[in-house]
């Protein structure tokens, strides 16, 4: 991407000695809850406010926010306190209108992240403008159609460009609302180092409980910020209630979390290697779930043959995967002794639990 050693520098303008902090309701409801709101967070570490006003809602009857009335709210909350103010635009009619009322940070949300109609449309509207837009990861778990999203955005000669990391959806049942899939943010901050990483936590862990700890895995893996739900009494809230925080637990965690500062070569060392330790970590959990699945589809193998009384061990199918893997595994500079150990290991545990399933006695 070209000028993408340039991206940072408005994060830089902040003069920040923290993350860059970004918090507020998740919508706009009433003036008096924006303004309110504001003034609890600017003493805070908060340097923008945030607030939807256009809520794009996955089926009809919710709560699809205030609309155009809500940017004056942000206005005043912006003269009275001196935050910034930052909001969520789907289309070129919500960035003209939220450019006239002078927003200071707009963000492309993760259902307008998936066309690139929609985004190309956001792009040409914004075209120039020297305001901040943040573009959130696409729903499904998919890196092209992220970056694709911010390369429409760089052609449209926005400078000041950056990317906010929701999570994605999963049919599969875990402790988050949106899986976080780091293994994604930590390829497109490969692959773009200058392009600012900023962590949603309150979409990715849906739960109020598990903000902290996915904070920390992100500032863990060099994050720029953070854009954390905040209302003054979450559990009213219009929209996304159990996710949200208070200010004052906001205050709370931003000054709970571990925050590496280089200084001297030996603590520049010291947070280079923690950073990768936290990527290590980060795929041996992928690996452990990767297991897992792979263990349960083979105990439905078990089942099938268990029904139709065949044999556990196929040879010839054994033979043609050791084959096929040894072979991908020299792309990934992986050794066939290695290979071998780590596939042998595998199967015995499969024919072990297929074992199982196979000799299990009918109550």
């Amino acid at each position: 991407m070209e000028n993408s050693k340039s991206m940072k520098e408005w994060l830089t303008n902040f003069g920040l000695e923290h993350p860059l902090v970004i918090a507020g309701p998740c919508s706009a409801e009433t003036e008096e809850q924006v303004v309110g709101v504001a003034h609890q967070l600017k003493d805070t570490d908060t340097s923008v406010m945030r607030a939807g006003i256009w809520k794009p809602r996955t089926r009809p009857g919710n709560f699809e926010g205030v609309g155009a009335i809500g940017l004056g709210w942000l206005q005043r909350a912006k003269e009275e306190t001196g935050l910034m103010i930052a909001t969520e635009v789907a289309n070129a009619n919500h960035v003209d209108l939220a450019l006239k009322a002078d927003i200071d940070v707009l963000w492309i949300g993760a259902r307008s992240t998936v066309s690139p109609f929609i985004v190309q449309e956001i792009a040409e509207a914004l075209k120039g403008t020297d305001k901040i837009v943040l573009v959130k990861n696409p729903v499904n778990p998919d890196l092209p159609l992220w970056l694709g999203a911010v390369e429409r955005l760089n052609q449209a000669n926005i400078k000041k460009l950056g990317v906010i990391h929701r999570g994605f959806s999963t049919y599969e049942k875990t402790k988050f609302r949106n899986n976080p899939e780091w293994q994604i943010a930590i390829d497109l901050q490969t692959e773009f180092p200058d392009l600012p990483l900023i962590l949603d936590p309150s979409h990715i862990a849906g739960n109020r409980e598990l903000i902290f700890d996915v904070c920390q895995t992100a500032l863990d893996l060099n994050y720029d910020g953070i854009m954390v739900e905040t209302h003054p009494q979450p559990d009213a809230a219009w929209s996304d209630a159990k996710q949200q925080i208070t200010p004052n637990r906001l205050e709370e965690i931003t000054k709970d979390l571990r925050i590496r500062k280089a200084s001297l070569n030996q603590a520049e060392y010291v947070n280079k290697l923690n950073a990768l330790r936290t990527k290590i970590d980060v795929i041996d959990q992928q690996l452990l779930e990767s297991l897992g699945k792979r263990m349960g589809i083979a105990q439905e193998i078990g089942q099938l043959k268990k029904e139709n009384n065949v044999a556990i061990l196929q040879s010839k199918r054994w033979n043609t995967i050791l084959e096929n893997m040894i072979e991908k595994a020299k792309v990934h500079d992986l050794s066939e002794d290695f290979i071998l150990k780590f596939l042998k290991a595998i199967h015995e545990e499969s024919i072990k639990h297929q074992n199982q399933i196979i000799n299990k006695k009918v109550k």
